[in-house]
């Protein structure tokens, strides 16, 4: 048991299949409340780039079009900093964020952003696109524009959150086997559940499935299928000349609201430059039929709104990273259990491309699922009996011009055997 001891155990209370963000972050909170009583399998190496969960960093914000997300905003926060005060390590950094659009163009989004956000009584504040710019000079913005800046978004190390989840974990002695891949999921004679995998089989009460793209490969099994759409992201990062001018302290975090690709930007942090990406615009893959390579026509539609509204932003390119996004045709999240499939002691959660930035909540609520079979947070929106999960017809909101569906898969996303 790769760093950890006791391989010869084959009994936990909880099993966690898929460390990445949530997945690490359930085996924290787990590991809180039952320590010595929790297990962790994960297909590939800590830390890997397969998946969509390691980067230098991730938006977090307040600022949200949905109730059933800006709800839970605050606890995201207080669990990270819960993280922080318990590590020593800072993982959340406050740069303030900007939600903005072109007037006439998707504004009324900036509009809907900005209602949420009072509606919840969360501080925010509307800007003309000149007031954006004396605000921030770094954008070139004028009254073409129109933004909301709310003062507590910024971004998450995802790196640095995953690591500390699994120490912490650890520490509370979580075991956690690393290039285990999980092969099925069932029963044993006397109604325990079995997790099989590459080595070896394990038995607990309860299962969480935090399996990113290969979500359907561990619940086959069990006679389930989540409609997900697998699609092949990237990020770029930039070398600005203007470094001073792009610390966290003087560039907020922003996302831009187009009618053919929502696209979005971060400071510097780490070792690493500024950070632009379209938001869900790339192809549909399997995880076996993607590939690393950058996609040179959405970095340039990057770089062709930086040279409109951040031409300062612009140099060198140091590098495009890709990652993987797994989402329901509504890109909402799944945390739910299996009961109507008859599996009650397995619970699924799927974070729709969107959930760093509550990875270290979701690892609680799913604790909370495990251990009390219930959780006090609201989550009734990310069931599975939603109509989008259940009709095949469900047309994927994300899918626009970067991002065409083969007709073969439309009405089967990730129908590929992953």
């Amino acid at each position: 048991m790769d760093r950890d001891s006791g391989s010869k155990r084959k009994y936990f209370d909880y099993i966690v299949v898929g460390c990445g963000g949530i997945g690490s972050a359930a085996l924290y909170w787990l590991s809180k409340r039952v320590p010595n009583g929790v297990l962790g399998i994960e297909q590939f190496s800590l830390g890997h780039a397969n998946g969509g969960s390691q980067d230098h960093s991730r938006i977090i914000r307040m600022a949200y079009h949905d109730d059933a997300y800006t709800r839970l905003t605050p606890d995201t926060y207080k669990a990270w900093e819960e993280l922080e005060k318990e590590s020593g390590l800072q993982m959340l950094y406050r740069t303030g964020g900007i939600i903005l659009a072109r007037v006439g163009e998707h504004d009324h989004i900036v509009q809907q952003y900005a209602d949420t956000m009072k509606a919840n009584n969360i501080p925010c504040e509307w800007l003309t696109g000149s007031q954006l710019h004396r605000k921030f000079p770094q954008f070139t913005t004028d009254d073409r524009y129109v933004a909301v800046y709310q003062k507590d978004s910024g971004l998450v190390d995802a790196a640095i959150g995953n690591a500390v989840h699994v120490q912490l974990a650890r520490g509370n002695g979580a075991a956690i086997l690393e290039n285990c891949a999980v092969l099925r999921i069932d029963r044993d004679k006397k109604g325990t559940v079995c997790v099989h995998t590459t080595r070896g089989d394990f038995f607990c009460r309860r299962v969480i499935v935090t399996a990113g793209a290969w979500i359907n490969h561990v619940l086959g099994s069990l006679g389930v299928h989540v409609p997900i759409y697998v699609t092949q992201e990237q990020v770029t990062y930039l070398g600005t000349p203007h470094m001073r001018d792009f610390t966290k302290d003087k560039y907020p975090v922003w996302i831009f609201h187009s009618p053919a690709h929502d696209i979005y930007g971060l400071p510097i942090h780490g070792n690493s430059g500024t950070k632009v990406a379209v938001d869900a615009g790339g192809p549909v893959v399997t995880p076996d039929t993607r590939t690393f390579e950058p996609d040179a026509v959405r970095e340039k539609v990057c770089l062709d709104l930086l040279q409109e509204i951040l031409p300062s932003a612009i140099g060198p390119k140091l590098y495009t990273k890709t990652c993987l996004y797994a989402m329901p045709p509504d890109r909402n999240f799944i945390v739910d259990t299996c009961e109507k499939y008859g599996w009650k002691d397995v619970i699924v959660c799927n974070g729709a491309g969107h959930a760093y930035k509550f990875a270290s909540l979701l690892g609680k609520i799913l604790s909370e699922m495990a251990i009390d079979g219930t959780t006090k947070y609201d989550i009734s929106a990310f069931n599975l009996d939603r109509e989008a999960l259940l009709d095949p017809n469900y047309e994927p909101v994300f899918l626009r011009s970067g991002s065409k569906v083969p007709a073969s898969t439309k009405k089967q996303p990730d129908q590929a055997k992953l």
